[in-house]
């Protein structure tokens, strides 16, 4: 079963993510439709995706997450600025 979570980060709060989106099956791809009509990058980690799918929406990521979700912002980063040097 297809599985998605979207967070959201603001810089300027100094707060971990907050979890703004989870689903399964039909819901999970509605999830990545709407990324990809609003050109979101999308990271698969399974294992992560396992881990937020049945958290509370509108939350903070609990602490045991941080690292993987740096990760995540990481590679975000490193996208972006790729798209912007093409």
């Amino acid at each position: 079963m297809e599985k998605a979570a979207a967070l959201k980060y603001d810089k300027k709060s100094g707060e971990a993510p907050k979890i703004i989106a989870t689903g399964k099956g039909e819901l999970a791809k509605r999830i990545i439709e709407k990324a990809n009509e609003f050109d979101i990058p999308i990271f698969a980690n399974e294992a992560l995706v396992n881990s937020l799918v049945d958290l509370e929406i509108d939350r903070q990521i609990p602490a045991e997450l941080y690292q993987s979700v740096v990760e995540v912002f990481i590679w975000l980063m490193k996208n972006e600025k790729k798209a912007k040097e093409k």
